[in-house]
């Protein structure tokens, strides 16, 4: 497949060493494959999905099809992810929290956003990166805050015992690298949130990670936070890519919790933006997170879990004061130096590929090419 320059699929530099998994379409529907040591190899006649490949637990490519080298010229990557549920993490990270509260205290309206940006993070910018999520500290910090007249309910997951957890998107509607990714027609203030994604089998085992895109619409969770599911679950909303990166010995945890993930936003206006994500910043442990998603929920086709971002964009695009927002036709490109590069070109939701192959097509598809025989 021959993706536009500005989506250009880029591997990490060791790749060729490392592992990964994920789906292709090879002419007749979605197969799953792996990439072992630049190797590309076809795995629908061992098991036919993602979910059942990770359940199996057997990542060697024994029984696998060889399709050569790895050429993302001739492949046409999709999401990497099948069956599994995706979750997400909210407000990780202290800045997010900070701007979540400034879109509730503006109730979504971004004209409202410099003054209240102003305030908050003079009187708990500092206090709120130096607490840890759920102890003493943290619960003598929202006494503080709750007299100050500053309290929300974004703080109360940023610091709180209790993570924010939420369903992101339903079974195989995510995107993969190089498709267009959505944002609501009639959203006026909105960015990407570029994160970490970890994948998870059904027995909460972290078995590796990829790049994802949690769109997130500021003026619509802004209103209110009840309108969480309209604002993150809308057509093509959703990027994982452009692999994932198997844990092994040269890639696991530890490199998750030092990636430095950037970001590039350019429009076609001539407009771009840089950014940067530490993960070593995030409030809650990786693991946590994961603990917490899976604590009273069983998930037998295991699930991908966004961490949360770190970016929460203030550079003004237009007029002053305004700030962010996405353009039709921004190229978005989130990139660590172990997992590669995720690019997707901004699209509405409305105007984006619609979402044809929910499972049960999806099924039908594996039937008609005899691969349920293999599960």
């Amino acid at each position: 497949m021959s993706y536009p320059a500005e989506c250009e699929l880029k591997l990490p530099d060791d790749w060729e060493a490392a592992a990964f998994i994920g789906r292709a379409d090879f002419g007749e529907g979605p197969s799953p494959i792996l990439v072992l040591r630049g190797e590309l190899l076809d795995m629908s006649r061992v098991t036919p999905t993602v979910s059942s490949l990770v359940e199996r637990g057997d990542f060697s490519g024994t029984g696998g099809k060889s399709v050569g080298r790895f050429d993302p010229a001739t492949i046409a990557l999709l999401s990497p992810i099948d069956l599994q549920c995706v979750k997400a993490c909210g407000v990780t990270f202290a800045l997010s929290a900070i701007e979540r509260v400034i879109e509730e205290r503006a109730r979504g309206d971004w004209t409202l956003a410099a003054s209240i940006r102003g305030r908050l993070e003079e009187r708990i910018g500092g206090q709120i990166r130096a607490v840890k999520p759920g102890t003493a500290e943290a619960a003598a910090l929202k006494d503080a805050l709750i007299e100050d007249g500053l309290w929300s309910q974004y703080l109360e997951v940023a610091i709180g015992p209790d993570a924010e957890v939420f369903t992101k998107s339903p079974v195989l509607s995510t995107v993969g690298h190089g498709a267009a990714i959505g944002i609501r027609s009639d959203s006026m203030w909105n960015n990407p949130e570029p994160e970490i994604v970890l994948l998870v089998d059904s027995q909460g085992k972290v078995i590796g990670s990829a790049l994802g895109n949690d769109v997130n619409l500021r003026d619509f969770e802004g209103r209110s936070a009840l309108l969480l599911g309209k604002a993150k679950d809308n057509n093509a909303s959703c990027a994982i890519g452009p692999l994932v990166r198997l844990f092994d010995g040269s890639f696991g945890l530890a490199d998750v919790a030092r990636a430095e993930v950037r970001l590039t936003i350019t429009g076609e206006d001539g407009f771009v933006l840089k950014g940067v994500s530490h993960m070593s910043e995030i409030s809650r442990d990786p693991l946590e997170l994961v603990r917490q998603t899976q604590s009273e929920h069983q998930y037998p086709d295991g699930f991908a879990l966004f961490l949360g971002t770190l970016f929460a964009p203030v550079q003004d695009r237009d007029e002053p004061g305004r700030g962010f927002t996405h353009k039709v036709g921004d190229i978005v490109a989130i990139e660590t130096d172990k997992l590669g590069r995720l690019a997707n070109r901004v699209e509405t939701s409305r105007d984006a590929p619609p979402w044809r192959m929910g499972i049960g097509a999806f099924f039908a598809n594996l039937q008609r090419r005899g691969l349920l025989d293999f599960a």
